[in-house]
């Protein structure tokens, strides 16, 4: 049997082979492949874990080795793989276990403490989904990476909490591999649990589902400010981009926040993705297999280039990959450094960000829908009628000039937000809920899962000619109205995807020039953005 292990570098990842061999000579731990202080401290757990688990450590000296040797091999996720390797290698010299197949993988990660218990480790996840990907059939993973490692389909997976538990699979499994799919004959060794092995599916998942609604997350306590809440839900249906820009307190933030509670739950090949950086990156919750809830990020201003776009030694994903699927919202955006706002523009057009560091490269996805909320100025009083801007026209320039227009021509929907806009509150009057605004939501989400497969927001100027067809009435009036407002070619193309989003939202096939005009006025720029 060959013992795999993972090493968690970028999106990707890599399968380390763990070899050993003893030899004669004075008693040590050998080890190479470019491994990390993390890797090399693990030469004592091990020692340690094997002799407190009531195994004898070899009495020879052992070399280990962690192939390809050109990787770096980084966390303390080879201690149970090296532990076991030792205890194997040391058994086939005694003949205390069965001869079994060379081609025999498996996928072993967990931390080990002293006295021989296994710890969790990040990135089981995607370990696990790697293992089945290259053919791997059975891992060994910590208790505690259960419904992380669940999560992958077509591949058997054995969850230990101890070292001994671990060596019991190991040293049955050439013995199990005939009945290894039956779950009652794995699960018969003593303290071992196998989990189900799940199958594959053709499903097609355009089903659309709704999380419950969180307390404090309902638009029914948006009042009095229609025009935003309309934006949001277009920009939910089709997952527009979407700047909302007004004095402080006019509640833009606070209608921003609750817009996580009108997207829909992700597909499972949606889930997929998010899960596998979330494992990465250590952030998935705990008894977690699959996220089905779109990501929310909202990073801080204080947030560096590398915070945003991932990278480091080990090449971590950052805020927009960890946004992939989901939401990424900057609030007060232009508190944020320029260069972490120019970097935005790439993964916006393309999604995904390409990382490389020390020699290395790797490619995160990074589909996210942005959500910006600003003050219109330094002081944030300008285009108020109660209040006056004390800012300069030179300040209020400079203060816009921070997002470039590039970045803002990639923004479809932009809402000015005044503080008295719209009706205002008043009693036995109740403002629209949640409930209400996800009716539309959720039709305009399955028609585009059927007919296309992705977010209108995300489709390329090919495809916008091919989904976002006009008849010539509406194609005149949009020609004439854009070269009135000076529009670039793709912001002509944003009005086209928010008209056929806004068609969607009310189950129409033909997209009518009542539509365009809805588009048109959520994609111009009012106010203070016309000035750049």
């Amino acid at each position: 049997m060959q013992i795999i292990s993972f090493s968690p570098f970028g999106y990707e990842g890599a399968m380390v082979t763990v070899e050993v061999d003893l030899r004669r000579g004075i008693p040590a731990v050998d080890l190479v492949g470019l491994a990390d202080n993390a890797v090399k401290e693990a030469r004592e757990r091990m020692r340690a874990a094997i002799r407190n688990s009531g195994f004898e450590f070899p009495s020879e000296r052992v070399l280990i080795s962690l192939s390809p040797a050109d990787v770096k091999k980084e966390g303390a996720g080879f201690d149970l793989a090296m532990a076991l390797a030792v205890l194997f290698e040391k058994a086939k010299i005694e003949k205390k276990i069965e001869k079994c197949d060379s081609k025999i993988k498996v996928l072993v990660m967990g931390e080990l403490e002293l006295a021989g218990r296994v710890r969790r480790v990040r990135g089981v996840h995607a370990a696990v989904s790697t293992a089945a990907e290259c053919g791997i059939q059975y891992c060994i993973v910590p208790k505690e990476n259960a419904e992380e490692a669940s999560g992958v389909k077509e591949i058997n997976v054995f969850v230990v909490d101890s070292l001994q538990n671990a060596w019991k699979v190991f040293a049955k499994l050439p013995k199990q591999v005939k009945k290894i799919n039956n779950v009652e004959n794995s699960a018969k060794l003593s303290n071992i649990t196998c989990l189900p092995k799940k199958k594959s599916n053709n499903e097609t998942d355009n089903h659309v589902i709704f999380s419950p609604v969180k307390i404090g997350t309902d638009f029914s306590g948006i009042v009095g400010q229609p025009k935003l809440v309309r934006a949001l839900q277009i920009g939910a249906a089709g997952r527009h981009n979407i700047i909302a820009y007004g004095p402080p307190g006019c509640g833009k933030t606070l209608a921003l926040r609750r817009f996580a509670s009108l997207l829909p739950q992700l597909t499972l090949a949606e889930s997929q993705p998010v899960t596998r950086i979330y494992s990465i990156a250590g952030c998935l919750p705990p008894k977690t297999n699959l996220i089905r809830e779109a990501p929310f990020r909202m990073p801080h201003q204080s947030a560096s280039l590398e915070g945003m776009i991932g990278g480091g030694r080990n090449c971590r994903p950052g805020e927009i990959s960890l946004a992939h699927n989901g939401v990424l919202f900057l609030d007060e955006a232009a508190e944020f450094k320029t260069s972490v706002l120019q970097s935005l523009r790439v993964p916006l057009e393309e999604g995904r960000i390409v990382l490389s560091r020390a020699g290395r490269r790797t490619e995160f996805p990074a589909h996210f829908q942005l959500l910006i909320a600003t003050n219109p100025c330094p002081c944030g009083n300008f285009g108020c009628d109660d209040k006056i801007c004390v800012c300069s026209a030179r300040s209020v320039e400079q203060y816009w000039r921070r997002f470039s227009s590039p970045l803002l021509d990639r923004i479809d929907i932009r809402i000015a937000v005044k503080a008295n806009s719209g009706e205002k509150a008043v009693e036995g009057k109740t403002a629209i809920s949640t409930e209400m605004l996800r009716k539309d939501i959720g039709r305009a989400v399955a028609i585009q899962r059927e007919r296309q497969g992705k977010p209108n927001a995300w489709l390329s100027a090919s495809e916008v000619a091919f989904y976002c067809k006009l008849d010539n009435s509406c194609k005149e009036w949009l020609e004439n109205t854009t070269k009135e407002q000076g529009f670039s070619a793709r912001a002509v193309h944003s009005c086209m995807k928010l008209a056929r989003t806004i068609a969607d939202m009310k189950g129409s096939f033909i997209i009518t020039i009542q539509d365009l005009q809805e588009a048109v006025f959520f994609r111009k720029s009012n106010g203070v953005i016309s000035m750049l």
